[in-house]
């Protein structure tokens, strides 16, 4: 017999519940704040809040669709924020601001949590 991906939930008491309610809105939250370049990274850590013991490997557009993918989102957020602020702000002046090559470098394994995939293939912020 087969379980149902959510059914260790029913395994768990109130204190437990509650604090995976907490764990699941603090890691909702992280992605919800993140902002300029970080919108752009692959979110295996978001992901990872998820019991699923599994590390998917995206299928990666090349760099003609990609780029236009790109255009696209960037585009959906002058409609979507047309006042939200604006920044000049380069990937890699971040990046070597926070002492690091580059931000597929940065990953913090701590918030995967236990049990969960540390692997990180691009990395989210």
């Amino acid at each position: 017999m087969s379980r149902g991906v959510d059914e260790d939930l029913l395994e768990l008491d109130r204190e437990a519940l509650i604090a995976e309610v907490k764990r699941l809105r603090a890691g909702i939250r992280s992605h919800r704040d993140s902002s300029g370049h970080e919108l752009c990274w692959h979110h295996p850590k978001l992901w990872g809040l998820l019991p699923e013991r599994t590390d998917p490997i995206p299928a990666v557009p090349e760099w003609p669709q990609f780029l236009r993918g790109c255009l696209k989102y960037r585009e959906s957020l002058d409609r979507q924020l047309p006042n939200a602020p604006r920044t000049q702000a380069e990937l890699e002046q971040k990046a070597s601001a926070q002492g690091v090559e580059h931000p597929a470098d940065l990953h913090d394994e701590a918030a995967v949590g236990p049990g969960r995939s540390e692997r990180v293939f691009l990395d989210q912020m």
